[in-house]
């Protein structure tokens, strides 16, 4: 499996991105990965289907400032493995937060889903704008009236 070039500093981005999510949201390891550009020398296929992975293995490594309890999969769930002391912990958190679980433990996207850090700071740090997690977008400015 390949890694990116340069894992010290993929990883701190990640940290970097994640420290932004503020509380009550949740972002995913897909969103967080789509904010990065391809590593010089990695084609956009393979970095689109191993990126998520690698922002796994970041949070993996995290340290202490960064909230990683805000970052869940792309089903809205918890990736640790259910009824684990982690994942009843990180479950625990996110709850704390007022981040709501439905019945089969998801989270909904329009409700927690995090629309990401402001362009400015995207731009500054020569980062992407992410995908958004919302099942459709607010199209309450661009959209025209019939009436």
């Amino acid at each position: 499996m390949y890694e990116p070039p340069d894992l010290t500093t993929y990883f701190a981005t990640v940290w970097e991105i994640v420290r932004q999510i503020p509380e009550g949201r949740v972002s995913t390891y897909g969103q967080i990965a789509s904010m990065i550009p391809s590593p010089e020398g990695i084609d956009p296929e393979t970095d689109r289907r191993l990126s998520p992975r690698w922002v796994g293995s970041a949070m993996n490594a995290c340290p202490d400032d960064v909230p990683w309890q805000r970052v869940i999969n792309s089903q809205g769930k918890i990736s640790l493995p259910a009824g684990s002391s982690s994942a009843d912990h990180q479950r625990a958190l996110l709850a704390m937060e007022g981040v709501e679980f439905d019945e089969q433990g998801r989270v909904d996207f329009d409700r927690f889903g995090w629309d990401g850090p402001a362009d400015d700071w995207l731009h500054e740090r020569g980062l992407l704008p992410p995908r958004s997690l919302k099942s459709h977008a607010d199209r309450s400015s661009t959209q025209l009236s019939l009436l």
